[in-house]
């Protein structure tokens, strides 16, 4: 039985990130996994094959992981996979590429996936900023998205948050030059770094003008969290950006 932690033939290693000798990084994540259930575990032996995504570290041929040629969105930390299930079946002309680092949720989506049926999907379980480095070309992504991100709402965690100017350098080389990147937020503080980082971030341009945000689109499902949230008062912002020639960004 394939253990997706540790044992021989794993598919990810006990951590999924690959570590580097004598260097401590901060990560945007801590691996919290939660319960491993059995249908989890039978997902990983039976669905991986088809759906999942080894890190090798070495740039993917995804005409060969798909079988064809077509657009490619990544869908970074996919948590449960309701998005990601949700777009696999409203958009089958393009590819969807989940990236998450908690087995658990990895599971999840699996079961979903297997059940569901679609060919248009695959999933990596590993770290998304070293997938992206290493195994994405340049100029390969019709689109990214980025849902709800870990807020690491605590002042002295804020260093842990994902969207840096580093990582949205890192994005806009992997977007087509017609590419969009998607991302939401339910934290207000979240949405103002955001805004700071990827309003100047050449290359790309926010669609709803500065400080700007966007309704839900339909591609996007409302979480049952979400929904909770609205009921309480809660803001949700969706930011879009296109990629654009860096001369053009801030026109």
């Amino acid at each position: 039985m394939t253990n997706p932690f540790s044992s021989e033939g794993a598919k990810a290693p006990p951590k999924p990130f690959t570590a580097t000798e004598g260097r401590r990084e901060i990560r945007s994540f801590v691996l919290r996994q939660g319960r491993f259930t059995p249908a989890q575990q039978r997902a990983f032996d039976d669905a991986w094959p088809k759906f999942g995504l080894d890190y090798q570290g070495t740039p993917r041929d995804f005409d060969a992981a798909f079988g064809r040629r077509a657009p490619r969105i990544v869908e970074i930390g996919f948590g449960n996979g309701a998005a990601l299930r949700h777009s696999v079946q409203l958009d089958p002309a393009r590819d969807h590429i989940g990236i998450e680092v908690h087995a658990p949720g990895v599971g999840r989506v699996l079961n979903a996936l297997a059940e569901d049926g679609n060919g248009n999907v695959r999933v990596y379980h590993h770290d998304a900023v070293e997938v992206l480095e290493h195994e994405i070309a340049d100029g390969a992504l019709d689109e990214i998205r980025i849902y709800f991100p870990d807020p690491w709402h605590k002042k002295r965690h804020n260093k842990r948050r994902l969207v840096k100017p580093e990582f949205a350098a890192l994005l806009v080389r992997k977007l087509s030059p017609e590419g969009r990147l998607h991302l939401a937020t339910d934290w207000a503080d979240y949405a103002e770094q955001m805004w700071d980082v990827l309003d100047a971030t050449p290359g790309l341009r926010n669609r709803a003008g500065p400080r700007g945000h966007v309704p839900r689109p339909p591609w996007r499902p409302q979480t049952h969290f979400e929904t909770r949230g609205q009921r309480l008062g809660h803001g949700v912002w969706d930011l879009l950006y296109d990629r654009v020639a860096e001369d053009a960004a801030g026109r």
